[in-house]
Protein backbone atom coordinates (compact mmCIF):
# COMPACT_ATOMS: atom_id res chain seq x y z
CA UNK A 1 0.00 0.00 0.00
CA UNK A 2 1.49 3.68 -0.96
CA UNK A 3 -0.09 7.19 -0.26
CA UNK A 4 2.62 8.78 -2.88
CA UNK A 5 2.01 8.37 -7.15
CA UNK A 6 3.99 7.14 -9.49
CA UNK A 7 7.00 9.11 -10.52
CA UNK A 8 5.48 9.38 -14.07
CA UNK A 9 2.23 10.97 -12.66
CA UNK A 10 4.52 13.12 -10.51
CA UNK A 11 6.18 14.13 -13.91
CA UNK A 12 3.03 14.13 -15.96
CA UNK A 13 1.23 16.69 -13.28
CA UNK A 14 4.12 19.11 -13.40
CA UNK A 15 4.09 19.50 -17.17
CA UNK A 16 0.67 19.65 -17.05
CA UNK A 17 0.71 22.69 -14.57
CA UNK A 18 3.28 24.72 -16.68
CA UNK A 19 1.54 24.48 -20.13
CA UNK A 20 -1.74 25.29 -18.32
CA UNK A 21 0.28 28.16 -16.39
CA UNK A 22 1.84 29.00 -19.87
CA UNK A 23 -1.91 30.60 -20.75
CA UNK A 24 -3.04 31.46 -17.13
CA UNK A 25 -6.29 32.10 -15.42
CA UNK A 26 -6.21 36.06 -16.95
CA UNK A 27 -6.32 34.21 -20.76
CA UNK A 28 -9.20 31.60 -20.06
CA UNK A 29 -11.00 34.66 -17.98
CA UNK A 30 -10.90 36.50 -21.49
CA UNK A 31 -11.90 33.31 -23.47
CA UNK A 32 -15.08 32.84 -21.20
CA UNK A 33 -15.93 36.35 -20.98
CA UNK A 34 -15.70 36.99 -24.57
CA UNK A 35 -17.99 33.89 -25.46
CA UNK A 36 -15.38 31.87 -26.70
CA UNK A 37 -13.29 29.07 -26.00
CA UNK A 38 -10.06 27.31 -25.41
CA UNK A 39 -9.19 25.92 -28.20
CA UNK A 40 -5.59 26.71 -28.27
CA UNK A 41 -4.95 25.37 -24.47
CA UNK A 42 -7.37 22.05 -26.05
CA UNK A 43 -5.31 21.28 -28.90
CA UNK A 44 -1.71 22.20 -27.58
CA UNK A 45 -2.78 19.39 -24.53
CA UNK A 46 -4.04 17.50 -27.72
CA UNK A 47 -0.64 16.98 -29.47
CA UNK A 48 1.21 16.50 -26.46
CA UNK A 49 -0.72 13.07 -25.22
CA UNK A 50 -2.26 14.90 -22.33
CA UNK A 51 -6.28 14.81 -23.00
CA UNK A 52 -5.57 10.90 -24.22
CA UNK A 53 -3.91 9.91 -21.13
CA UNK A 54 -6.50 6.88 -20.71
CA UNK A 55 -6.65 5.86 -24.15
CA UNK A 56 -5.30 2.24 -25.11
CA UNK A 57 -2.04 2.38 -26.31
CA UNK A 58 -2.85 0.57 -29.44
CA UNK A 59 -5.21 3.67 -30.28
CA UNK A 60 -2.58 6.18 -29.82
CA UNK A 61 -3.22 6.62 -26.53
CA UNK A 62 -0.80 6.54 -23.21
CA UNK A 63 -2.47 3.55 -21.91
CA UNK A 64 -2.97 4.98 -18.49
CA UNK A 65 -5.99 5.08 -16.10
CA UNK A 66 -8.85 7.17 -14.62
CA UNK A 67 -6.28 8.14 -12.36
CA UNK A 68 -4.10 9.82 -14.75
CA UNK A 69 -6.27 11.53 -16.30
CA UNK A 70 -7.76 13.01 -13.21
CA UNK A 71 -4.83 14.29 -12.72
CA UNK A 72 -4.70 16.09 -15.40
CA UNK A 73 -7.84 17.21 -14.93
CA UNK A 74 -6.52 18.60 -11.48
CA UNK A 75 -3.58 20.30 -13.13
CA UNK A 76 -5.18 22.24 -15.12
CA UNK A 77 -7.71 23.65 -12.79
CA UNK A 78 -4.99 24.94 -10.45
CA UNK A 79 -3.44 26.18 -13.41
CA UNK A 80 -6.42 28.67 -13.54
CA UNK A 81 -7.19 27.05 -16.94
CA UNK A 82 -9.86 24.58 -16.36
CA UNK A 83 -11.75 22.62 -19.17
CA UNK A 84 -15.33 20.76 -18.41
CA UNK A 85 -14.87 19.48 -21.62
CA UNK A 86 -12.13 16.91 -20.14
CA UNK A 87 -14.72 15.64 -17.64
CA UNK A 88 -17.20 14.77 -20.39
CA UNK A 89 -15.06 14.21 -23.91
CA UNK A 90 -11.86 11.69 -22.76
CA UNK A 91 -13.48 10.79 -19.34
CA UNK A 92 -16.90 9.37 -19.93
CA UNK A 93 -17.56 9.54 -23.53
CA UNK A 94 -13.59 7.91 -24.48
CA UNK A 95 -14.00 5.39 -21.57
CA UNK A 96 -17.03 3.87 -22.01
CA UNK A 97 -16.38 3.61 -26.13
CA UNK A 98 -12.92 1.94 -25.10
CA UNK A 99 -14.67 -0.90 -22.57
CA UNK A 100 -18.08 -1.32 -24.30
CA UNK A 101 -18.19 0.16 -28.05
CA UNK A 102 -18.09 -2.42 -30.82
CA UNK A 103 -14.75 -2.51 -32.78
CA UNK A 104 -15.74 -0.60 -35.10
CA UNK A 105 -17.01 2.42 -33.27
CA UNK A 106 -13.38 2.23 -31.30
CA UNK A 107 -11.00 2.10 -34.37
CA UNK A 108 -14.08 5.27 -35.31
CA UNK A 109 -13.31 7.26 -32.61
CA UNK A 110 -10.43 6.51 -29.99
CA UNK A 111 -7.51 7.56 -32.39
CA UNK A 112 -9.42 11.15 -32.33
CA UNK A 113 -9.95 11.02 -28.73
CA UNK A 114 -6.02 10.32 -28.18
CA UNK A 115 -4.99 13.41 -30.22
CA UNK A 116 -7.69 15.63 -28.75
CA UNK A 117 -9.35 15.72 -32.21
CA UNK A 118 -12.69 14.68 -31.20
CA UNK A 119 -14.66 15.86 -28.68
CA UNK A 120 -18.10 14.54 -27.45
CA UNK A 121 -20.47 15.47 -25.83
CA UNK A 122 -22.50 13.35 -23.16
CA UNK A 123 -26.17 13.91 -22.68
CA UNK A 124 -28.37 12.15 -19.71
CA UNK A 125 -29.99 14.82 -17.81
CA UNK A 126 -33.78 16.30 -19.16
CA UNK A 127 -36.44 18.95 -17.26
CA UNK A 128 -38.34 16.18 -15.97
CA UNK A 129 -35.69 13.32 -14.97
CA UNK A 130 -32.90 14.99 -12.94
CA UNK A 131 -31.00 12.43 -10.52
CA UNK A 132 -33.68 9.71 -11.85
CA UNK A 133 -32.47 7.92 -14.56
CA UNK A 134 -35.55 5.95 -14.46
CA UNK A 135 -37.34 8.87 -15.47
CA UNK A 136 -35.81 9.01 -19.33
CA UNK A 137 -38.00 9.75 -21.67
CA UNK A 138 -35.67 9.72 -24.49
CA UNK A 139 -36.32 7.19 -26.68
CA UNK A 140 -35.65 5.35 -29.62
CA UNK A 141 -37.37 3.09 -31.87
CA UNK A 142 -36.04 0.25 -34.50
CA UNK A 143 -36.45 1.77 -38.03
CA UNK A 144 -35.15 -0.84 -40.32
CA UNK A 145 -31.52 -1.14 -39.66
CA UNK A 146 -31.12 1.86 -38.03
CA UNK A 147 -32.82 4.19 -35.36
CA UNK A 148 -35.38 7.07 -35.07
CA UNK A 149 -34.38 8.96 -31.51
CA UNK A 150 -37.08 11.35 -30.12
CA UNK A 151 -36.91 13.54 -26.68
CA UNK A 152 -34.99 16.08 -24.90
CA UNK A 153 -31.84 16.82 -22.85
CA UNK A 154 -30.82 19.75 -20.84
CA UNK A 155 -27.63 20.93 -19.33
CA UNK A 156 -25.83 19.05 -21.97
CA UNK A 157 -22.00 20.82 -21.98
CA UNK A 158 -19.92 21.80 -24.88
CA UNK A 159 -22.47 20.80 -27.69
CA UNK A 160 -20.87 23.72 -29.64
CA UNK A 161 -17.19 22.30 -29.52
CA UNK A 162 -18.55 18.42 -29.79
CA UNK A 163 -18.60 16.63 -32.77
CA UNK A 164 -21.04 14.20 -31.41
CA UNK A 165 -23.28 13.29 -28.68
CA UNK A 166 -23.32 10.39 -26.16
CA UNK A 167 -27.17 10.12 -25.38
CA UNK A 168 -28.61 7.84 -23.21
CA UNK A 169 -32.45 6.96 -24.15
CA UNK A 170 -34.41 4.18 -23.84
CA UNK A 171 -35.61 1.52 -26.18
CA UNK A 172 -37.77 -0.99 -26.10
CA UNK A 173 -37.27 -4.45 -24.67
CA UNK A 174 -38.23 -7.31 -27.35
CA UNK A 175 -38.89 -9.83 -24.93
CA UNK A 176 -40.68 -7.81 -22.02
CA UNK A 177 -42.16 -5.09 -24.26
CA UNK A 178 -40.51 -2.82 -21.47
CA UNK A 179 -38.48 0.22 -22.02
CA UNK A 180 -34.27 -0.34 -21.09
CA UNK A 181 -31.52 2.18 -21.59
CA UNK A 182 -29.47 2.33 -24.52
CA UNK A 183 -26.45 4.78 -25.56
CA UNK A 184 -26.60 5.94 -29.01
CA UNK A 185 -23.83 8.51 -30.64
CA UNK A 186 -25.77 11.46 -32.12
CA UNK A 187 -23.27 13.75 -34.17
CA UNK A 188 -23.93 17.06 -33.92
CA UNK A 189 -24.46 17.83 -37.51
CA UNK A 190 -27.40 15.17 -37.65
CA UNK A 191 -31.14 16.52 -39.08
CA UNK A 192 -33.42 16.64 -36.62
CA UNK A 193 -31.31 17.76 -33.80
CA UNK A 194 -31.57 21.42 -32.34
CA UNK A 195 -29.19 22.73 -29.52
CA UNK A 196 -30.18 25.96 -28.09
CA UNK A 197 -27.48 27.46 -25.87
CA UNK A 198 -28.63 27.79 -21.65
CA UNK A 199 -27.76 31.14 -20.54
CA UNK A 200 -26.28 30.89 -17.66
CA UNK A 201 -24.52 33.37 -14.66
CA UNK A 202 -21.53 31.53 -15.12
CA UNK A 203 -18.17 32.70 -16.35
CA UNK A 204 -17.21 29.73 -18.65
CA UNK A 205 -15.51 28.97 -21.89
CA UNK A 206 -17.99 25.50 -21.47
CA UNK A 207 -21.13 26.58 -22.42
CA UNK A 208 -24.53 24.62 -21.57
CA UNK A 209 -27.60 23.69 -23.59
CA UNK A 210 -30.57 22.08 -24.12
CA UNK A 211 -31.03 19.36 -27.19
CA UNK A 212 -34.12 18.41 -28.81
CA UNK A 213 -34.27 15.43 -30.60
CA UNK A 214 -37.26 15.50 -33.48
CA UNK A 215 -36.91 11.68 -35.34
CA UNK A 216 -33.90 11.75 -35.73
CA UNK A 217 -32.12 8.87 -37.89
CA UNK A 218 -29.44 7.13 -36.82
CA UNK A 219 -28.12 4.06 -38.87
CA UNK A 220 -27.85 0.77 -36.65
CA UNK A 221 -23.59 1.63 -35.63
CA UNK A 222 -24.79 4.14 -33.05
CA UNK A 223 -25.99 2.31 -30.61
CA UNK A 224 -23.24 1.95 -28.35
CA UNK A 225 -21.97 -1.74 -27.55
CA UNK A 226 -24.96 -4.51 -26.76
CA UNK A 227 -28.58 -3.23 -25.89
CA UNK A 228 -28.63 -5.98 -22.65
CA UNK A 229 -25.45 -3.75 -21.44
CA UNK A 230 -26.56 -0.47 -21.22
CA UNK A 231 -27.21 0.00 -17.48
CA UNK A 232 -23.66 -1.90 -17.09
CA UNK A 233 -22.23 0.80 -19.66
CA UNK A 234 -23.76 4.03 -18.27
CA UNK A 235 -22.06 2.92 -14.77
CA UNK A 236 -18.77 2.60 -16.57
CA UNK A 237 -19.27 6.34 -17.30
CA UNK A 238 -20.97 7.77 -14.33
CA UNK A 239 -17.92 6.81 -11.70
CA UNK A 240 -14.69 8.35 -14.06
CA UNK A 241 -17.49 11.73 -14.29
CA UNK A 242 -17.55 12.25 -10.58
CA UNK A 243 -13.82 11.03 -10.38
CA UNK A 244 -13.13 13.62 -12.80
CA UNK A 245 -15.79 16.14 -11.01
CA UNK A 246 -13.91 15.82 -7.98
CA UNK A 247 -10.35 16.72 -9.53
CA UNK A 248 -11.88 19.68 -11.00
CA UNK A 249 -13.26 21.00 -7.71
CA UNK A 250 -9.63 20.03 -6.07
CA UNK A 251 -7.82 22.11 -8.63
CA UNK A 252 -9.72 25.13 -7.79
CA UNK A 253 -9.36 24.71 -4.45
CA UNK A 254 -5.58 24.61 -5.42
CA UNK A 255 -6.03 28.15 -7.04
CA UNK A 256 -8.11 29.40 -4.65
CA UNK A 257 -5.65 28.48 -1.69
CA UNK A 258 -2.85 29.40 -3.64
CA UNK A 259 -4.05 32.98 -4.48
CA UNK A 260 -5.07 33.73 -0.89
CA UNK A 261 -1.76 32.25 0.73
CA UNK A 262 0.27 34.52 -1.70
CA UNK A 263 -1.82 37.70 -0.77
CA UNK A 264 -1.46 37.00 2.71
CA UNK A 265 1.86 36.90 2.57
CA UNK A 266 2.34 40.42 1.22
CA UNK A 267 -0.63 42.32 1.87
CA UNK A 268 0.02 44.60 4.65
CA UNK A 269 -1.53 45.95 7.93
CA UNK A 270 -0.27 47.80 10.90
CA UNK A 271 3.33 46.88 9.13
CA UNK A 272 2.57 42.94 9.60
CA UNK A 273 1.76 40.62 6.88
CA UNK A 274 -2.39 39.58 7.00
CA UNK A 275 -1.05 36.07 7.11
CA UNK A 276 0.84 36.29 10.60
CA UNK A 277 -2.90 36.74 12.07
CA UNK A 278 -4.68 33.14 13.18
CA UNK A 279 -7.70 34.75 12.14
CA UNK A 280 -6.20 34.62 8.62
CA UNK A 281 -4.05 31.77 8.73
CA UNK A 282 -6.00 29.25 10.40
CA UNK A 283 -8.98 28.72 7.80
CA UNK A 284 -6.57 28.90 5.43
CA UNK A 285 -4.35 26.25 7.25
CA UNK A 286 -7.90 24.26 7.71
CA UNK A 287 -8.97 24.35 3.86
CA UNK A 288 -5.27 22.69 3.25
CA UNK A 289 -5.73 20.34 5.53
CA UNK A 290 -9.74 19.15 3.59
CA UNK A 291 -7.88 19.60 0.15
CA UNK A 292 -5.48 17.10 1.13
CA UNK A 293 -8.53 14.73 2.72
CA UNK A 294 -10.23 14.98 -0.59
CA UNK A 295 -7.57 14.70 -2.54
CA UNK A 296 -6.20 11.19 -0.83
CA UNK A 297 -9.61 9.66 -1.76
CA UNK A 298 -10.27 10.73 -5.26
CA UNK A 299 -6.51 8.93 -5.76
CA UNK A 300 -8.19 6.04 -3.69
CA UNK A 301 -11.64 6.36 -5.83
CA UNK A 302 -9.02 5.88 -9.62
CA UNK A 303 -7.33 3.34 -8.27
CA UNK A 304 -9.58 1.27 -7.40
CA UNK A 305 -11.57 2.31 -10.86
CA UNK A 306 -8.53 1.62 -12.52
CA UNK A 307 -8.10 -2.09 -10.79
CA UNK A 308 -11.76 -3.17 -12.03
CA UNK A 309 -13.38 -2.56 -8.55
CA UNK A 310 -16.61 -0.50 -10.49
CA UNK A 311 -18.77 -0.87 -6.40
CA UNK A 312 -15.67 -0.34 -4.79
CA UNK A 313 -14.86 2.37 -6.70
CA UNK A 314 -18.30 4.04 -6.91
CA UNK A 315 -18.66 4.60 -3.27
CA UNK A 316 -15.22 6.27 -3.30
CA UNK A 317 -15.91 8.31 -6.01
CA UNK A 318 -19.11 9.84 -4.61
CA UNK A 319 -17.25 10.22 -1.17
CA UNK A 320 -14.57 12.26 -3.48
CA UNK A 321 -16.60 14.54 -5.29
CA UNK A 322 -18.59 15.51 -2.16
CA UNK A 323 -15.55 16.13 -0.12
CA UNK A 324 -13.55 17.75 -3.20
CA UNK A 325 -16.72 20.15 -3.26
CA UNK A 326 -17.01 21.32 0.11
CA UNK A 327 -13.04 22.04 0.22
CA UNK A 328 -13.34 24.22 -3.06
CA UNK A 329 -16.70 26.00 -2.02
CA UNK A 330 -14.33 27.42 1.35
CA UNK A 331 -11.26 27.54 -0.36
CA UNK A 332 -13.10 29.96 -2.56
CA UNK A 333 -15.22 31.90 0.03
CA UNK A 334 -11.90 32.01 1.92
CA UNK A 335 -9.74 33.48 -0.81
CA UNK A 336 -12.58 36.72 -1.22
CA UNK A 337 -12.73 36.99 2.50
CA UNK A 338 -8.65 37.13 2.89
CA UNK A 339 -8.42 39.48 0.04
CA UNK A 340 -11.15 42.00 1.12
CA UNK A 341 -12.81 44.13 -1.30
CA UNK A 342 -10.09 42.96 -3.92
CA UNK A 343 -11.90 39.80 -3.66
CA UNK A 344 -14.57 40.91 -5.84
CA UNK A 345 -12.35 43.06 -8.02
CA UNK A 346 -12.01 41.84 -11.62
CA UNK A 347 -8.51 42.35 -11.31
CA UNK A 348 -7.98 39.16 -9.00
CA UNK A 349 -10.20 36.60 -10.65
CA UNK A 350 -11.47 35.45 -7.48
CA UNK A 351 -15.06 36.39 -7.91
CA UNK A 352 -15.65 34.44 -11.10
CA UNK A 353 -14.27 31.61 -9.21
CA UNK A 354 -17.40 31.70 -6.80
CA UNK A 355 -20.47 30.44 -9.13
CA UNK A 356 -17.64 27.74 -10.68
CA UNK A 357 -16.98 26.20 -7.25
CA UNK A 358 -20.22 26.30 -6.55
CA UNK A 359 -21.16 23.76 -9.43
CA UNK A 360 -19.76 21.33 -7.73
CA UNK A 361 -22.78 20.67 -4.90
CA UNK A 362 -24.76 20.35 -7.89
CA UNK A 363 -22.94 18.60 -10.83
CA UNK A 364 -22.35 15.55 -11.71
CA UNK A 365 -24.59 14.53 -8.57
CA UNK A 366 -25.75 16.87 -6.15
CA UNK A 367 -24.58 16.75 -2.49
CA UNK A 368 -28.26 15.35 -1.17
CA UNK A 369 -28.02 12.45 -4.05
CA UNK A 370 -24.43 11.52 -2.50
CA UNK A 371 -25.58 11.24 0.69
CA UNK A 372 -28.34 8.93 0.14
CA UNK A 373 -25.54 6.77 -1.67
CA UNK A 374 -23.33 7.14 1.73
CA UNK A 375 -26.41 6.46 3.94
CA UNK A 376 -28.15 3.61 1.86
CA UNK A 377 -25.24 2.01 0.58
CA UNK A 378 -22.53 2.93 2.51
CA UNK A 379 -24.19 2.76 6.59
CA UNK A 380 -27.31 0.22 5.21
CA UNK A 381 -30.53 2.68 6.27
CA UNK A 382 -33.84 2.04 4.19
CA UNK A 383 -33.65 3.85 1.01
CA UNK A 384 -34.96 7.54 1.28
CA UNK A 385 -36.56 7.76 -2.81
Amino acid sequence: MTFTEPEERTALRKAVFELGSSYGHEYYLAQARSGGHTDELWDAAGRLGYLGVAVPEQYGGGGGGIGDLSAVCEEFCAAGTPMLLMVVSPAICATVLSRFGTQEQRDHWLPGFATGEVRMAFAITEPDAGSNAHNITTTARRDGDGWVLNGQKVFISGVDEADAVLVVGRTTDARTGNLKPALYIVPTDSPGLEAKPIEMDLTSADKQFSLFFDDVRLPGNALVGSEDAAIAQLFAGLNPERIMGASFSLGIARLALDRATEYAKVRKVWDTPIGAHQGISHPLAEIKVEIELAKLMTQKAAALYDSGDDMGAGEAANMAKYAAAEAAIRAVDQAVQTHGGNGLASEYGLGAMIAAARVGRIAPVSREMVLNFVAQHSLGLPKSY
